[in-house]
């Protein structure tokens, strides 16, 4: 069996509360299970499946394991493990997606090691959900669903996404095998006051420094800047040809600061508290 995996990360966000969940298939060897990762500011938790309580696998974002179900429309969600009992229900509003798909013509390449799928940079969340007592609740909550499928992460990357008022933005830059040579890919949305700025290699953006937390692309006259300032990250299970066997940390609510300018105008210069910040580079 070839050795892949599959998994969405839903993001759900209120003024007091930051939770959230990854469902994932994962194929190696023979044999095919799941997991369900909690993500919460305090803490991760990563709850294993068998291949018998694994369903309703596809390409989009539906998925049931175990008792939980994970929708384009909500999750129902009952987790039961050592350390963790968290369960409620989560409605969506409709889903914004980008125009295309956020990989451009990279998609046809064949053997990528890991393909990225952005299905909603914002959409809005009600219900709540209850994580060891404590009630994470989303009355008028903001959500972001993004999912990636393949082999294995890359090496090395940097993954950003916040909301801010009148907008969101998501940023990923990552080191690429392509055959025998490495290159630093970009892809990325920003999205404010009805305006959506799409960044990625194929239209010339260029990651102009990476280092120390932070990041600058360039794309033509546009410009991004994203540095992590306070991370307080948890650690998450990450795939290896297709096995969960790599440990990468994550601040789903960390202090960032970020700045984006058009021409040498800005269109924002911000710091937010409630960021989610992945930064797998050398310090």
């Amino acid at each position: 069996m070839y050795n892949k995996f599959s998994g969405w990360y839903f993001k759900c966000q209120s003024d007091q509360h930051s939770l959230a969940l990854i469902p994932a298939v994962h194929a190696a060897g023979n044999q095919v299970t799941g997991s369900v990762q909690l993500i919460t500011p305090q803490g991760a938790w990563c709850v294993p499946y068998p291949p018998s309580r694994v369903h309703g696998r596809g390409p989009g974002p539906r998925m049931a394991l175990g008792e939980s179900l994970f929708s384009p429309r909500g999750i129902r969600l009952r987790l039961r493990d050592e350390g963790l009992e968290a369960e409620g229900e989560l409605t969506f509003g409709p889903l914004s997606p980008i125009g295309g798909d956020i990989m451009g013509p990279f998609r046809f390449v064949p053997f990528l090691e890991c393909r990225h799928i952005l299905s909603s940079m914002e959409h809005t969340v009600e219900g709540s959900i209850s994580v060891n007592g404590t009630a994470y609740d989303f009355h008028q909550g903001r959500g972001y669903l993004e999912g990636d499928r393949g082999r294995s992460f890359p090496r090395h990357y940097l993954w950003t996404q916040c909301f801010f008022p009148g907008g969101a933005l998501m940023l990923c830059v990552a080191e690429i095998p392509l055959g025998s040579v490495r290159f630093t890919g970009v892809i990325g949305v920003v999205q404010i006051q009805g305006q959506q700025y799409r960044l990625g290699t194929y239209l010339g953006a260029r990651a102009e420094e990476v280092g120390c937390g932070a990041v600058t692309v360039r794309q033509r006259e546009l410009v991004l800047t994203a540095r992590l300032i306070q991370h307080r990250a948890v650690p998450l299970a990450a795939p290896v040809c297709g096995a969960m066997e790599r440990t990468v940390r994550e601040g789903l609510s960390c202090r960032a600061a970020y700045r984006c300018t058009l021409g040498g105008r800005p269109l924002f210069d911000l710091e937010c508290d409630s960021a989610s910040f992945e930064y797998e580079y050398p310090y």
